[in-house]
């Protein structure tokens, strides 16, 4: 028996149709949480995308996601994400009752609005790491503390105070999971994020942030091609929090509609919403805004026209708005704004500045671990390649062959 558990321990076996069971009772834990990969013992609440019923599945559907993750449960982190989800997920916040309040607890960590203030903390840190290094970096760190030290959190004692507090906080560190799992394209792992992140911030009364999550599967639905999906889920987005709207929140949204509207091909649509974007981000204060939308300012609005602009093959215009939209405070933001320079430039006829323009993008992405900015270069490439071998193409290659992301992109 201790020969066949160190094997389980190596990863060289996993435990047959017998102790798996045993296992996941003795360890009150789904096959899935104990990393199990065995298709009899597969979780189907893990793989199958649904928003949740009530807080409380919410909480035990997070907490396994977490520890499934930790796990490194290969079917759900290389699972698709499910088109049917964001329809039900945005259509039963929008007619959703008043929000649930988790069921009270006799057991469990008394919990304060300190302990509250603990996980806000620590997110933010994560956040600035995201930002600067990209979702590989630090993802796995951010799921090891949310599933260590949030989960035990969730299943604790607290007054309805301190618990729509609790669920706000965490809905947004789970949105900051499904943003890192979405950067390191694990897609489906990404959108389950983002629906338990919306039912956590349903159930906080904080629509506010539930519209921005709504946004944020907007924002992963036009890279995955699901343009028509996209747009609906910004306009569910204005339309949700349309009574505690802020100017830069529905800008924001409409700037999310815009993206995918440029990528249906109507251009006229998606100039209009770039147009609401603006108004609406001209009347901002700072002051009413909550501090996880401060990000947003012209030069954010400027990529997100960038990329319309490019999309619709209105090159110049790429170029002039791609041009505005380097914040120099945030280094992955810079990186996808840069490369949609490089291509905008490219799309005008311009090898030589779409070359030079690239070469900026990694120099300054050098330190991103990150799957998107390494499909921005591979579609570059394919791309550049349509230009034949020029000069100026064949320096960019010498220059950029050791770099680690024009590498992968490569392949």
């Amino acid at each position: 028996m201790k020969r066949r558990i160190a094997s389980w321990e190596n990863g060289h076996s996993t435990p047959d149709d017998f102790y798996g069971p045993l296992l996941c009772e003795a360890f009150a834990a789904s096959a899935a949480e104990l990393g199990l990969n065995q298709a009899k013992l597969q979780d189907s609440a893990l793989l199958d995308a649904a928003y949740p019923a009530s807080p409380d599945d919410a909480i035990q559907t997070v907490r396994q996601l977490w520890r499934a993750d930790l796990n490194q449960y290969d079917p759900l982190l290389t699972a698709e994400p499910s088109e049917p989800a964001w329809s039900e997920a945005s259509l039963r916040w929008l007619v959703a009752p008043e929000p649930g309040i988790p069921r009270q607890r006799s057991e469990g960590a008394r919990v304060s609005l300190g302990d509250v203030a603990a996980i806000k903390t620590t997110a933010d840190m994560f956040a600035q790491l995201d930002d600067q290094f990209g979702g590989d970096h630090a993802r796995r760190a951010l799921i090891q503390y949310l599933s260590n030290d949030v989960a035990p959190l969730l299943r604790g004692r607290y007054t309805e105070q301190v618990g729509r507090a609790l669920f706000s906080t965490v809905a947004e560190a789970t949105l900051l999971a499904g943003w890192m799992s979405y950067d390191a394209c694990h897609h489906g792992l990404a959108q389950r994020y983002f629906l338990q992140a919306l039912r956590l911030a349903q159930d906080a009364n904080d629509r506010r942030l539930a519209g921005s999550i709504l946004s944020a599967m907007s924002h992963q639905a036009t890279f995955l091609g699901r343009y028509t999906q996209a747009a609906t889920l910004a306009r569910a987005a204005l339309m949700g929090i349309s009574p505690v709207a802020t100017p830069t929140l529905r800008a924001q949204f409409h700037a999310m509609e815009a993206r995918a509207l440029a990528r249906t091909g109507d251009v006229a649509a998606c100039e209009a919403a770039l147009s609401a974007a603006t108004k609406a981000l001209e009347s901002r204060n700072n002051e009413d805004e909550p501090e996880w939308i401060s990000y947003f300012d012209g030069a954010e609005l400027a990529a997100e026209a960038a990329h319309c602009f490019r999309d619709v093959n209105s090159a110049r215009r790429a170029v002039a708005h791609a041009e505005n939209a380097m914040s120099g405070s945030h280094v992955r933001s810079d990186f996808f704004a840069t490369m949609v320079l490089a291509d905008a430039h490219l799309r005008a006829g311009d090898v030589e500045e779409a070359c030079r323009v690239a070469l900026d993008a990694l120099d300054l992405g050098e330190q991103l671990k990150s799957a998107r900015c390494v499909s921005y270069l591979a579609e570059f490439r394919r791309n550049l390649s349509a230009f034949g071998q020029s000069s100026a193409a064949r320096d960019l290659a010498g220059q950029a062959g050791e770099n680690r992301l024009w590498a992968a992109a490569g392949r």
